[in-house]
């Protein structure tokens, strides 16, 4: 992976940026793909504790949505990571989440990021990885969802990562 040349301006997103998100998680062919709609409710009611990269010309070239799980306030679950193609291969997926755990520690003293990953994901599982090696954080795996709980046909199972305690 290369870094990425110039730092990204990394802030909470708007409803305005609703749409290049979900063309963003559309173009990505992996993520599940969520309505447009949610993608703006996203952008309103979950800004705090989301983050996009933004170019020199203020337009998104990445994104990272998540929440705080309300029965564990300190922690930061992380729905989709995305990466505009073109923007691909320099960092910009790391440079995001660290960015958006640093504000989450300080603003809201997060002490844990979970996520899950489809075995088949191996980007997404080398991000996290990188992740809490990076952060020196213990990282814990166990399935969360088992294919057949899944209503809507094959899916894969959804594996948890717990990346935690995170370093003040």
């Amino acid at each position: 992976m290369t870094a990425v040349q110039a730092d990204p301006q990394i802030d909470r997103p708007t409803v305005a940026d609703g749409a290049a998100l979900w063309r963003m998680a559309k173009d990505s062919k992996v993520l599940d793909l969520n309505s447009s709609y949610s993608y703006l409710l996203w952008c309103r009611d979950f800004a705090a504790t989301s983050a996009v990269a933004r170019d020199e010309q203020g337009e998104p070239m990445g994104f990272i949505t998540g929440y705080v799980r309300p029965d564990s306030p300190r922690t930061l679950l992380v729905w989709q990571v995305a990466v505009d193609e073109a923007h691909r291969g320099r960092g910009l997926a790391a440079a995001l989440l660290d960015g958006l755990v640093a504000r989450t520690v300080a603003d809201l003293g997060v002490t844990t990021v979970e996520t899950t990953i489809t075995p088949d994901n191996t980007a997404s599982e080398r991000l996290f990885t990188s992740f809490a090696e990076r952060h020196g954080a213990r990282l814990e795996r166990e399935v969360l969802f088992e294919t057949a709980v899944f209503p809507d046909g094959p899916h894969d199972p959804e594996v948890l990562y717990r990346i935690g305690p995170l370093p003040h």
